[in-house]
C-alpha cells in the first residue's frame, strides 16, 4: 500500500516531516530525526473525539480498501457466519444454563418476568456461544485484529503492507497475542460472575429485608445499569490491550495496564466507539434473527441472499469497530504527549526567562 506524498489520510496530520524541517537542518538533525521516526514515539496525529476517528477510519479504508476487504473476506466472514447462525450452539447446553440462572434469580427473589426470562436466556447463548467459538476466536478472529492492526499502523508510518512480512511478524508476536486474549477472557468473564454475585447479594438482601419480588427488581435494574458501564470500560480496554500487544513489546496482564493509563482521559471516546459498534451488531443480529432464522418468502428462498449479505454486512461492523480501535489507540497516544509536553512548557518557560534577562543586561 503506497501512499503518495501527495495525499493526506487525515486534516490533523499524517504530514510528520512537513512542519519538523528547516532549510537548514544539517545532516546530525536528519539522521536523529530517521532514528525517532524509526522508534515511532509519535504519529505526530492530534487526539480526536469519537467522529473524527470514524472519519480517519473511513479515509484509512479508502486508501486501502483491497487489504482490508481480503481481510473481511478471508477472516472476518468465516467468524461472522457461524457467529450469527448459531450453527456451533447447542440448544441443550443453553436451555440447561437459563434454567439453572432462572433457578438463582428465583431464590433471590426476583420475579420471573418476561424481562427477567429474556435476559437469563440472552445470557445463556451468549455464553454458550463464546465456550463454542472460542477457537474460531482465538485464531481467525485474533489474527484479524492483529492484521488491522498492523495495517492501520503501515499507513500511518507510511509503510507498503506486505502479506509475506506481516507473515514473518505474526510468527514472533502470535504467543504474546494469544496470551493478551486468554487475560481479555478472564476478565471479561471475571466481570460476568462479579455481577451475577453482586446481583444475587444485592436482591437477597432486599428480600430478606421484606421487600416484594416487584420492588426488588429496581434495584436489581440498577445494578445491572452499573454493571453495563463497568462492562463497556472493561471492554474498551481490553480491545486497546490487543492492539498493544500486536504494536508494542508488552503482552498479558502489563497490556491491560498499559492500555487502563493509556485512556485514562479518554474513556468517553471509547465509550461513544463501543456504543456505536454494539448498537451495529446488535441491529444486523436482529436483522438476521428476523428475515433469516424466523421469516422467509414462500420456498424460503430470500435467505440465500439475505443472510450473505447480512453476514457480509456484520463483517464489515466488525472491521470498522477494529479499525476505530486501532485509530484510537493512537490518538490515546497523541493525546498522552500532547498532556506531557503542556505539562512541562510552564517549566521550559521558566528557564528561559532568566537567560533572556541576562541577555537584556
Amino acid at each position: 500500500m503506497e501512499i503518495s506524498s501527495g495525499l493526506r489520510l487525515s486534516s490533523h496530520g499524517l504530514n510528520r516531516e512537513k512542519n519538523k524541517e528547516n532549510e537548514g537542518t544539517d545532516l546530525g538533525n536528519l539522521e536523529l530525526e530517521t532514528v525517532v521516526h524509526d522508534i515511532r514515539p509519535d504519529y505526530h496525529i492530534h487526539s480526536m473525539n469519537a467522529l473524527e476517528i470514524l472519519r480517519e477510519t473511513v479515509r484509512i479504508l479508502r486508501y486501502n480498501s483491497t487489504g482490508f476487504m481480503a481481510i473481511v473476506a478471508v477472516l472476518i466472514c468465516p467468524v461472522s457466519a457461524v457467529v450469527l447462525s448459531n450453527v456451533l450452539v447447542d440448544q441443550s447446553l443453553v436451555k440447561m444454563l437459563s434454567l439453572r440462572l432462572l433457578l438463582i434469580a428465583k431464590s433471590s427473589g426476583l420475579p420471573l418476568k418476561p424481562f427477567v426470562k429474556q435476559s437469563c436466556q440472552k445470557l445463556s447463548e451468549m455464553a454458550v456461544s463464546a465456550a463454542m467459538c472460542f477457537p474460531l476466536f482465538i485464531t481467525l478472529s485474533l489474527l484479524s485484529k492483529a492484521a488491522i492492526a498492523h495495517s492501520v499502523d503501515c499507513t500511518y508510518s507510511r509503510r507498503k503492507f506486505d502479506s509475506s512480512k506481516f507473515y514473518v511478524i505474526i510468527t514472533k508476536i502470535w504467543k504474546r497475542i494469544v496470551f493478551t486474549y486468554l487475560w481479555v477472557c478472564l476478565v471479561i468473564s471475571g466481570c460476568l460472575i462479579l455481577f451475577i454475585v453482586l446481583l444475587v447479594v444485592v436482591s437477597s438482601m432486599f428480600l430478606f429485608m421484606g421487600f416484594p419480588p416487584d420492588l426488588i427488581l429496581y434495584p436489581a435494574m440498577v445494578v445491572g445499569f452499573l454493571f453495563s458501564i463497568i462492562l463497556a470500560n472493561a471492554i474498551i480496554i481490553c480491545s486497546i490491550a490487543i492492539v498493544i500487544s500486536v504494536l508494542e513489546d508488552v503482552s498479558g496482564p502489563q497490556a491491560l495496564l498499559r492500555s487502563s493509563s493509556l485512556i485514562s482521559g479518554q474513556t468517553q471516546v471509547g465509550l461513544l466507539i463501543f456504543l456505536g459498534s454494539t448498537i451495529g451488531m446488535a441491529f444486523v443480529e436482529g436483522l438476521f434473527e428476523h428475515r433469516v432464522k424466523t421469516l422467509s418468502y414462500g420456498d424460503g428462498s430470500s435467505r440465500i441472499w439475505e443472510g450473505p449479505l447480512l453476514v457480509l454486512m456484520y463483517s464489515f461492523v466488525v472491521l470498522i469497530d477494529s479499525m476505530m480501535n486501532a485509530v484510537f489507540y493512537f490518538s490515546c497516544k497523541s493525546y498522552r504527549l500532547e498532556s506531557a509536553s503542556a505539562e512541562s512548557e510552564p517549566a521550559l518557560e521558566a528557564s528561559t526567562v532568566p537567560s533572556g534577562s541576562a541577555d537584556v543586561q
